[in-house]
């Protein structure tokens, strides 16, 4: 009982010292979140830290080469899943320019900043919603900067799923660009053997680890007529959610010999 009551005592006496830490992260994180250079300076570590995952995960056996396959087809829209995109500006086109869409959010603010000290250039809106939901996001205005870039030459990535919607189904944005500007979709896919999931988030977050193997893979592109009516576009939207699942599951199996996310008939 003695000891019991010893260990109680430690606890509340711990909870006590921790209180004033946890009130002053509180009065500090909101301006840290809001400075320039701590964000700057965040962003300037996470790229080191992506750079060094790609430089220690060397392609497995039947990975796609991603400078090769651009060289070839684009300028081209670059469709990703959510949560297994992370990577991707270390895996960019070397030789090829990359413009990259990112929402507005204050979290997709730091994404965006990486991705320019990765030599990406970022626009911001959301590309995946309808209606007057995409038009208060600065969608329309994001599809018609994205439009210019690809005339000007330069490639484009888009997270195919909409946040915090239905993960691994696609929306339309990225299906009206491809009618916009009669550029191909390629969907593609990155996975490393080693990594950590963050089981509780929506999308399943895979954050990739050093050392381990790396597969890209790339389906083949999907084209989408300027003139494509609704049931088209539904059509090309199906396609696209189908050959990125499809493209995910051949990058784990390439580096793990078999895919974590099953077909939708359980397979």
């Amino acid at each position: 009982m003695a000891q019991r009551a010893v260990a109680r005592s430690m606890a509340v006496k711990k909870r006590r010292q921790e209180r004033p830490l946890k009130s002053l992260w509180r009065r500090i994180r909101k301006p840290l979140a809001q400075s320039r250079f701590v964000k700057n300076m965040l962003a300037s570590g996470m790229a080191i830290a992506l750079r060094i995952v790609e430089r220690t995960n060397p392609r497995v056996e039947g990975s796609q080469d991603v400078d090769a396959r651009f060289a070839e087809i684009g300028p081209a829209i670059v469709a990703l899943w959510h949560g297994q995109h992370l990577l991707a500006p270390a895996i960019k086109p070397r030789r090829h320019p990359l413009v990259a869409l990112f929402s507005k959010s204050a979290d997709a603010e730091l994404n965006a900043l990486v991705a320019e000290k990765m030599d990406i250039k970022a626009v911001r809106g959301s590309g995946g919603r309808e209606g007057k939901a995409r038009l208060k996001k600065g969608g329309a205005a994001a599809l018609i900067q994205l439009k210019r870039a690809i005339e000007a030459g330069s490639n484009v990535a888009m997270i195919a799923d909409i946040p915090h919607g239905t993960p691994r189904e696609a929306g339309l944005g990225i299906v009206t660009l491809a009618r916009l500007s009669g550029r191909p979709v390629v969907p593609m896919a990155i996975a490393t053997s080693r990594r950590k999931v963050l089981e509780r988030t929506w999308d399943k977050t895979t954050i990739n680890l050093p050392f381990g193997r790396c597969a890209v893979v790339m389906a083949d592109p999907i084209l989408v007529a300027a003139d494509a009516d609704d049931e088209e576009m539904e059509a090309k939207r199906r396609q696209l959610t189908d050959a990125l699942n499809r493209v995910t599951r051949d990058a784990y199996r390439l580096v793990d010999g078999h895919p974590p996310y099953p077909d939708r008939d359980g397979r």
